[in-house]
């Protein structure tokens, strides 16, 4: 029996070179030859790279993104607080007393000053010239309103009114006749325009307005839209 335990021993024992009564031989394990062979020796470590990886490509981006923001919004408020200053509208009628009074006849064609200003933002309204200079271009609303009252039964009513631009009539009213007492009229165009034109209300010659605190006779004009 003792010699079948020895023979069994000296077979297995070359098997144990790599061992000593101090435990199993440790043996060193081979370089790290590449990324991903590092990921295999040390999962953990590797997990934490990819994560400190993506963390700064996402603050890069984000920081990109926030700069390209500011700039757009620096560029939005530069465009509003150029269209504040850009505003243009003024309303005005012919008189401001209460005293009921005409405007007119004249021998010539005139250009009506009319005297209260309702609003004249941009202040592009010359109220004593009475014309309107355009500032800034592009497409304009205005408005005309003209009243005249023949005063008596039987008198000629004469309301002859144009809106001009740089002398060159754009519309026109006309009343002339001796079937009534007063009438009114109306001219309401959107024009472009050009930065310098010169709008004006013009009155022909042996016509005449009338007007008291009422305001029957109104200029007016505002910008639409700017041209870019």
């Amino acid at each position: 029996m003792r010699a079948v335990v020895l023979l069994c021993l000296l077979h297995v024992a070359p098997g144990m070179s790599q061992f000593n009564w101090e435990g199993p031989e440790r043996v060193a394990p081979d370089a790290v030859t590449s990324s991903a062979s590092a990921c295999n020796v040390d999962t953990l470590s590797c997990e934490c790279c990819k994560m400190v990886r993506e963390t700064k490509r996402l603050q890069t981006y984000f920081n990109t993104t926030l700069t390209n923001l500011e700039r757009e919004l620096d560029k939005a408020n530069q465009t509003f607080v150029a269209l504040q200053g850009s505003r243009v509208a003024f309303s005005v009628s012919l008189y401001t007393g209460d005293t009921f009074k005409c405007y007119g006849p004249f021998g010539v064609d005139t250009i009506i000053a009319y005297q209260h200003i309702f609003i004249n933002l941009g202040m592009a309204y010359n109220m004593a010239t009475g014309i309107f200079t355009v500032t800034y271009p592009g497409v304009y609303s205005l408005a005309v309103t003209s009243f005249s009252d023949a005063g008596s039964p039987g008198n000629i009513l004469a309301v002859c009114t144009s809106l001009q631009v740089n002398s060159q009539i754009v519309a026109g009213s006309r009343e002339l006749n001796r079937n009534d007492q007063e009438d009114s009229t109306t001219i309401a165009v959107a024009l472009k325009l050009k930065a310098g034109d010169k709008v004006s209300v013009k009155l022909a010659k042996g016509c005449y307005l009338c007007d008291d605190s009422n305001h029957y006779n109104t200029f007016s004009a505002f910008l639409l839209y700017a041209d870019a």
